[in-house]
């Protein structure tokens, strides 16, 4: 039976339970809530209310006459919300708990929690419901890695039902305001006196208020309005309404493409300086900001599906793009940025900065996505006011990216502050020689020469739709030049794929890798390579089932749980199945990518940053990586990259949008309905 396609509007009140997990994350934009399973906030755990970089509270836990409450059920219908069911101990003479507490959180910008206590008693009850409240204004990343440096001396203020605490340190000064309504405030908590006769019910609501140097945050959910018309709602209204709808004979592919819809949507930031655009944060829940390789990616992936998020991504990172040079943050003029803080104590951030620049591959990346755009229905004026960050970009890669003349473009950190290693790829442990001996700098990888190779090919697009026909022709040599070169200097004859990088001394890192897939991506690879490359990435040794490792098992560092030596990541498959449609090779497309399709049921239809690389005939199931990041934004755009490339989706100079089937059969006929082409909404249906 074909299913039913879901409006917008009812997939945006879909309500889902969270069965098993041991930490549960609300989020919306740039701020999330992490607790446990009964809606409490435990320091230890690394739990918290963080905004802006900063955990803005650090214990929040409530109690029923000093007693816990037991933990029944999560439920969430959207991410910036959920609902945790508890119960009260037993009250003699009671034999079983017959108080049952429901807190229904959300959060944006701060947080509101209202709290539902019903007694199924046969008395009255008459209890006391306690708040304990911390707040120790931690840096992000010092919670994460479970550091414990203090910010400074918090400072509490007490007025009748509100409590406030706040810190300052340099010339910062971040608080917050939580105000229980009907309860009594003491320096620490909460509190409120429960008197509740049989079968009836008492509520009460929490607000938590942020402030940033004095600056409040506003009221997100107003207490006299609906949840459903507040301004999260909305927004995630109108970006599903943008979304295309779909249809799949497969209830897998369905699953899967509405949970990454729907975290996509959770994912959205928006620029502070352009609150009309929209941008995407990298990952929950640790990395809710921006990093320009991550939206830049996730933002090409997703260009049929929604246009806006290319847009705003693109005018960000203009806005933010390097203007001077700075050792420290590695800043250089043209350079795209690796990631934006907003903790209190910049310090203590990459680059000690609130932005810090040290990625070699954001900066090509940006001129290739401007280029994708353009094609797709970019409006003209935002091409013509991006141009310049385009050339600036292609002229950092040329002065600053090319460090030896070599025409290669090479990274290596300016200080000891900032990244060891510059690509997607980035911990310090991920570039080695196949023997194990690590690749020392500085580093040419061969995915960046590919998107400098795409950046050149994409500059020239852009001359030729303006008619500079001299410009296009001098981009495309530089193009036809650097194939060659690095077909020349990367290729390893003897083993039949290309090496993962040049060392300092430009001998090739020989290790196998995933990296080349993203070289097919950007179509570097001469034809006469393919077969060879194609190949090794589908040989026993890198695919695993469920999708390519990122380092074949014969390598010596190889380690199935290790963070880039061996894992499988979906996004680095998704560029791979986008290269492999690119040229033609739609068995190895779509081997690839129903192995991604089975392992995201793995994961109740959501693929997660990364899980491990065992084979699936080691294990019967992908074996989740321990802190991947879920939802992710590249991971939740992985599904529209798949379905774009096994239809063969393009647009044409005319704006007609083209495809062709090449979807598994298992998979069925599939039928989307508003994809974006040249600034129009069309269907596509593989059904004949």
């Amino acid at each position: 039976m074909t299913p039913q396609i879901k409006t917008p509007q009812e997939q945006a009140v879909e309500t889902f339970a969270l069965p098993g997990v041991e930490s549960v994350t609300v989020l919306e934009g740039s701020s999330f809530c992490r607790s446990d399973r009964s809606g409490d906030i435990d320091a230890a755990k690394s739990h918290g209310l963080f905004v802006r970089d900063t955990r803005v509270i650090s214990t929040w836990e409530l109690r029923m006459d000093g007693a816990r409450l037991e933990p029944l059920a999560v439920t969430a219908s959207q991410a910036f919300t959920a609902t945790f069911v508890a119960r009260g101990s037993v009250r003699p003479p009671g034999t079983e708990p017959s108080v049952v507490v429901e807190r229904r959180r959300m959060v944006a910008e701060g947080m509101r929690e209202d709290v539902v206590v019903r007694n199924f008693g046969t008395e009255t009850l008459g209890a006391v419901l306690t708040l304990a409240i911390e707040s120790d204004f931690a840096d992000l990343f010092d919670v994460k890695d479970g550091r414990h440096r203090p910010v400074g001396q918090v400072q509490y203020h007490v007025d009748g039902e509100s409590l406030g605490l706040s810190v300052s340190t340099g010339d910062r000064r971040r608080g917050v305001r939580i105000r229980g309504h009907g309860g009594h405030a003491s320096e620490r908590a909460l509190s409120w006196r429960v008197i509740l006769a049989p079968r009836e019910e008492w509520h009460t609501s929490i607000e938590v208020f942020p402030s940033d140097d004095g600056e409040e945050s506003g009221i997100q959910f107003p207490l006299d309005e609906p949840v459903e018309s507040s301004g999260p709602s909305r927004r995630l209204r109108d970006w599903r309404a943008v979304m295309p709808a779909v249809q799949s004979e497969s209830s897998a592919l369905q699953e899967t493409l509405e949970r990454s819809a729907a975290d996509l949507g959770s994912l959205r930031i928006t620029d502070p300086a352009r609150p009309d655009l929209d941008v995407v944060a990298a990952g929950a829940p640790w990395f809710m900001t921006l990093f320009g390789r991550d939206a830049l990616l996730t933002s090409w992936m997703t260009l049929p599906w929604d246009p806006g998020l290319a847009r705003g991504t693109l005018h960000t990172l203009a806005r933010l793009q390097g203007r001077s040079v700075d050792a420290l943050s590695e800043e250089e003029p043209g350079r795209i940025l690796h990631e934006v803080r907003q903790g209190i104590d910049h310090s203590r951030a990459l680059g000690a900065s609130s932005i810090y620049y040290g990625s070699v591959d954001a900066t090509p990346l940006f001129v290739m996505l401007l280029g994708e755009a353009a094609r797709w229905g970019l409006p003209e004026t935002d091409v013509a006011d991006l141009l310049p960050a385009a050339d600036a970009a292609l002229e950092w890669i040329m002065r600053y990216g090319d460090l030896d003349g070599d025409g290669f473009v090479e990274y290596q950190r300016k200080t000891d502050r900032g990244l060891v290693n510059q690509g997607w790829k980035d911990s310090g442990d991920a570039i080695n020689f196949c023997d194990g001996q690590p690749g020392r700098g500085p580093i040419a990888l061969a995915e960046v020469q590919a998107y400098v190779y795409g950046a050149y090919r994409a500059r020239a697009g852009l001359a030729s739709r303006s008619g500079d026909d001299a410009t296009a022709a001098r981009w495309d040599q530089r193009a036809n030049t650097l194939r060659q070169r690095f077909d020349e200097t990367f290729w390893l004859p003897e083993r039949g794929y290309y090496a993962m990088a040049l060392d300092g001394h430009k001998r090739p890192v020989d290790a196998l890798a995933s990296n080349q897939g993203h070289c097919l991506w950007a179509g570097i690879v001469p034809d006469a390579r393919v077969d060879s490359v194609v190949e090794q990435l589908l040989s026993p040794a890198m695919f695993t089932g469920w999708g390519v490792r990122t380092l074949a098992r014969d390598m010596a560092v190889y380690n199935p749980v290790s963070y880039h030596n061996g894992s499988v990541w979906p996004h680095d498959n998704a560029l791979l199945v986008q290269g492999l449609a690119r040229y033609g090779r739609w068995d190895a497309a779509t081997r690839v990518a129903a192995g991604l399709l089975q392992a995201a049921q793995s994961f109740d239809g959501r693929l997660p940053e990364l899980f491990c690389g065992f084979d699936d005939e080691e294990m019967a199931y992908p074996v989740p990586y321990p802190t991947s990041c879920s939802p992710q934004a590249w991971a939740a755009a992985t599904p529209m990259a798949l379905l774009t490339a096994l239809l063969k989706l393009d647009v044409a100079d005319s704006g007609t949008l083209l495809f062709e089937n090449h979807l598994p059969s298992q998979w069925g006929a599939l039928r989307l309905f508003g994809v974006h082409a040249g600034g129009q909404r069309v269907d596509v249906d593989t059904r004949g």
